[in-house]
């Protein structure tokens, strides 16, 4: 079977679905793999790099979608490129399409790949389970973006992080209030720490608490009346009463914090409006938000998505794609889920579709000419109702 591997052509997309490491891996288990040129480039993996892992280096794109058996992206294929490049038209029915792709953002990309009968997997739709944690491409990039988001907030903040104790006095930590506690936020909360800062941590899971604390961070949290876990260490939308008993004890932080870095999002895909307007200029001056969750819409009523406000002093950061900003290691690691998914359902040197398989069932997007993921589909539904 031909696996196929485009160039991505989202903007500021540096990342690469396959570095040169898996090609090997891949080839060893008896697949082709076909590079489109310049593929790894931003990611710094030259065409030369995957001739030597064994692929080959396909210069033209609608080639290469038109042969492969298998393609795999990172982002969802582009539906009607400026530059005339209609990926979900290019591939041919049958074809499995492995990438995260976000399916109920792009309502109008999974409609063309069901009418292309294009049996297509949504890696951020994986469960979380052991069996699965090495295909998790959703937890791997959100490291990436709590890490990253901590960065820029100490580049961006006027104080330093840690403690010093200097020969003109002692100056004292930051501190530091995240938002959300999944794999994103468990990074802030320990790069934060790294750097010296006094950390606080929130969520509306209160079995997180051991987890918050165990990485150096004080738990703070409210007494829900009923639970916010939506399973697969995802969490669903409050009740009106939680959300303002909420909303008060964020008010409070925000209102006393350096940093505020926010992470949450409902069932992993969109995001609530935590941090409003009134609450944003409660802020001390200088104060820095960095909101994790701009790609699924943010947190705070006042991110530019993609951009930085400054309200009162408090510049508001909302950066999209963190991870394509480390795109050697993203890709490395997205590399490694992906090929992960593949490896496990090959059988004499072939993918197989076992759609009663857990990890396959949860994760297909559309198969036969129909959408078959149920939010998915319930999204679409929604959508034409409304229309």
């Amino acid at each position: 079977m031909l696996i196929g591997v485009p160039r991505e052509t989202r903007s500021g997309e540096r990342r690469v679905a396959l570095a040169p490491e898996s090609c090997k891996k891949l080839a060893q288990a008896g697949y082709t793999i076909s590079i489109e040129a310049g593929a790894g480039e931003a990611a710094y993996f030259p065409d030369e790099s995957y001739r030597e892992a064994g692929a080959t280096v396909e210069a033209d794109p609608h080639s290469l979608f038109a042969s492969t058996d298998i393609v795999l992206k990172i982002n969802p294929p582009t539906l009607d490129h400026p530059n005339g490049r209609t990926e979900t038209a290019w591939m041919r029915p049958g074809t499995i399409l492995l990438a995260s792709l976000m399916p109920t953002r792009n309502l109008d990309t999974m409609r063309a790949l069901a009418a292309g009968k294009v049996t297509a997997f949504s890696t951020d739709a994986i469960p979380r389970t052991t069996r699965a944690q090495a295909m998790d491409t959703l937890s791997s990039m959100a490291n990436i973006s709590g890490y990253k988001g901590v960065l820029l907030a100490a580049t961006e903040l006027s104080k330093y992080f840690p403690m010093f104790m200097t020969a003109a006095g002692t100056v004292f930590p930051a501190k530091v209030f995240v938002i959300g506690a999944a794999v994103a936020g468990l990074q802030a909360i320990a790069t934060a720490r790294r750097l010296g800062a006094n950390v606080v941590a929130t969520d509306v899971r209160p079995e997180v608490k051991e987890q918050i604390e165990s990485l150096g961070a004080k738990y703070v949290g409210i007494e829900l009346k009923e639970s916010a876990a939506a399973g697969g260490g995802y969490a669903k939308e409050l009740s009106d009463a939680d959300k303002l008993r909420q909303r008060e004890l964020v008010t409070e932080q925000c209102a006393v914090s350096d940093v505020v870095i926010t992470t949450a999002l409902i069932g992993g895909v969109f995001a609530p409006k935590l941090i409003t307007d009134a609450m944003v200029r409660r802020m001390r001056p200088g104060s820095v938000i960095v909101d994790l969750a701009a790609d699924g819409g943010g947190n705070c009523e006042l991110s530019q998505l993609g951009d930085t406000a400054v309200v009162d002093g408090v510049r508001i950061l909302a950066p999209l794609n963190l991870p394509a900003t480390m795109p050697t290691h993203a890709s490395l690691l997205f590399s490694r889920n992906l090929t992960a998914f593949v490896q496990a359902f090959t059988k004499d040197k072939t993918f197989l579709l076992d759609l009663t398989d857990d990890i396959q069932k949860g994760s297909i997007i559309t198969h036969g000419g129909e959408i078959v993921h149920k939010r998915t589909l319930a999204a679409v539904r929604a959508t034409a109702a409304s229309a």
